[in-house]
């Protein structure tokens, strides 16, 4: 069993603490459809980043506020199938409240939607992509979400599914723990993941170190 010390956890919504993906395929699918993109391929690209970054990227002459308005208006209405993740309650609930944010690409609006939609805690302080110039794979949401904690980010441990979160965690000079849902192994080791476990079922609070957390890690 591995064992990790830490002061603060950083977490990451969407395949970390929450399944949207039937309700973002469904959405980006119908997204990729009306503009003649293959939807796999556009789903794909647009896991762990922004969604203006991805209507920006594939569609660079277009009306990109209105795209992106239309993209979260079906989002926020979609909650059908959102659910909590394994072992992410047990764990959300068993932390320090002032020990742990989420830091999500989504919109503020949508992470609120998911957050209530999933019954999970809510967290003190939340970062959105609504709350950054830069979204992830940039280092500044990572940043930012170690200062509204209190800490630097070395002594955060950033929780990520996508090869992007990875390097923004990496970049923002965090630990990051990465979780097979959404990608295979290799790619999370080429983005830097410094541990690999299959979801947060396989993680437990141990007894807490005078300095802070004490994480276990199985398989």
């Amino acid at each position: 069993m591995t064992e990790i010390t830490c002061r603060g956890l950083l977490f990451d919504l969407d395949g970390v603490l929450v399944d949207s993906t039937p309700a973002v395929e469904r959405v980006w699918t119908w997204w990729a459809l009306g503009h003649g993109f293959v939807p796999k391929e556009v789903v794909r690209k647009a896991h762990g980043r922004p969604s203006m970054t991805t209507i920006r990227e594939l569609l660079p002459s277009g009306e990109h506020e209105k795209e992106n308005d239309e993209v979260l208006r079906r989002e926020i209405e979609d909650t059908e199938g959102v659910i909590p993740l394994p072992g992410v309650l047990k764990l959300l609930n068993a932390l320090p409240t002032n020990a742990w944010t989420i830091v999500t690409s989504c919109a503020r609006p949508l992470a609120h939607v998911r957050i209530a939609a999933a019954g999970l805690p809510s967290p003190k302080v939340l970062v959105t992509s609504s709350d950054v110039v830069r979204g992830k794979p940039d280092p500044e949401p990572y940043r930012k979400g170690a200062e509204l904690l209190g800490l630097p980010p070395a002594d955060c441990v950033v929780v990520e599914d996508a090869p992007a979160g990875i390097r923004a965690g990496k970049a923002a000079g965090a630990r990051v723990l990465a979780l097979r849902t959404t990608a295979p192994d290799g790619e999370l080791q080429e983005a830097g993941a410094d541990w690999i476990v299959g979801d947060l079922s396989n993680v437990e609070l141990g007894a807490g170190t005078n300095t802070g957390l004490r994480l276990l890690l199985k398989g």
